[in-house]
């Protein structure tokens, strides 16, 4: 068997191992989307007559979703982090290593499992925001289409970065701790409020970071409007990020004496 097949073959392994564990125990999956959706449906009845500027809740309710379905990634790759993190506290790798398997199959497992996580909890806030008064009527199939692809290499990247944070961290807890800015940082972009309303000293925080610019491109691509420079730069960051999450895992996992 060539090294590429059993690399293939054991990583399908790892990917039904981890995608078996999430359908056991849904819990982390249904706390971290939670976030999400409450915040959505906070935003939309709450504060979305203030936040919207006079311009209805409709209105507010299309610049609102990207963010928060980029927000749902941020808060699913968490779950990725603490499974990374329980595994390594629990001697499984260890176990892992002894045996005949592709060495790399074990993060790949965590990663792709996590990626489909992501996309699965993208589609269900997805159907909540369409519930609530969310339309895409604007958007080409093209567009539509690079939406998704835009989804999941922002899902990939997060998730990559995720595994190298729960390889650091000595438990489940710190590890939920050590990823907390992927949820908290879509809250210091663009996802509730335009830049231009943040004080001038904030917004070059708010704009110069990866959820922004990848806000702005899925915002554009889902109601038909112009991403400008910001796709390049959204590809840039995930490309960016994911290469970063890689390094820094793979590096750490097979330095890693445990």
């Amino acid at each position: 068997m060539s090294s590429f097949t059993l690399a293939v073959r054991d990583s399908s392994t790892m990917l039904r191992r981890n995608l078996l564990h999430a359908r056991r125990y849904p819990s982390l999956t249904l706390n971290l989307l939670l976030t999400p959706v409450m915040l959505l449906l906070l935003f939309v009845y709450i504060f979305g007559g203030a936040m919207s500027a006079g311009a209805g809740r409709d209105a507010y309710v299309a610049y609102l979703v990207p963010g928060i379905l980029l927000m749902t990634i941020g808060s699913t790759t968490i779950g990725t982090a603490v499974s990374v993190s329980t595994d390594m506290s629990e001697g499984i790798i260890a176990r892992f290593r002894t045996m005949a398997i592709h060495r790399g199959s074990i993060l790949i497992g965590h990663v792709i499992g996590s990626v489909l996580q992501s996309v699965m909890s993208v589609v269900l806030v997805g159907v909540v925001a369409v519930a609530i008064g969310f339309r895409s009527t604007d958007a080409t199939a093209l567009e539509w289409l690079a939406a998704f692809g835009l989804l999941v290499l922002f899902a990939t990247a997060l998730t990559w970065i995720a595994v190298g944070m729960g390889l650091v961290s000595p438990n489940a807890e710190a590890a939920s701790n050590n990823a907390m800015p992927l949820i908290l940082l879509p809250l210091i972009s663009s996802a509730f409020v335009p830049l231009h309303s943040m004080p001038g000293w904030f917004q070059p925080i708010a704009e110069y970071q990866p959820f922004t610019p990848a806000i702005e491109t899925l915002r554009g691509l889902l109601l038909g409007t112009g991403i400008g420079h910001n796709g390049w730069l959204a590809v840039a960051w995930c490309v960016g990020l994911a290469v970063l999450g890689y390094f820094w895992s793979t590096s750490k996992f097979n330095g890693d004496p445990k």
